[in-house]
């Protein structure tokens, strides 16, 4: 496949997502697909951001140290 080709199948999917993407969140008055939320949602959702960000640090570090150790053996 070209590459006009290939770019042209994705543009065409990437507007498709989001023609439909508007009105699929803009149900219940515009609420959004989660409802009302408050000051402790948005909390909670910050304190589950950093311990995201922070386990993929260490996951990665962990990974990456195996794969040195097991570059180094051979």
């Amino acid at each position: 496949m070209t590459r006009a080709r290939i770019f042209s199948i994705v543009l065409a999917g990437l507007l498709v997502q989001f023609a439909f993407a508007a009105p699929a969140l803009a149900n219940r008055g515009g609420e959004g697909t989660y409802g009302k939320y408050d000051d402790k949602v948005v909390t909670n959702f910050g304190f589950g951001l950093m311990i995201f960000f922070t386990l993929l640090v260490i996951v990665l570090s962990v990974g990456q140290a195996l794969l040195e150790r097991r570059k180094r053996s051979k």
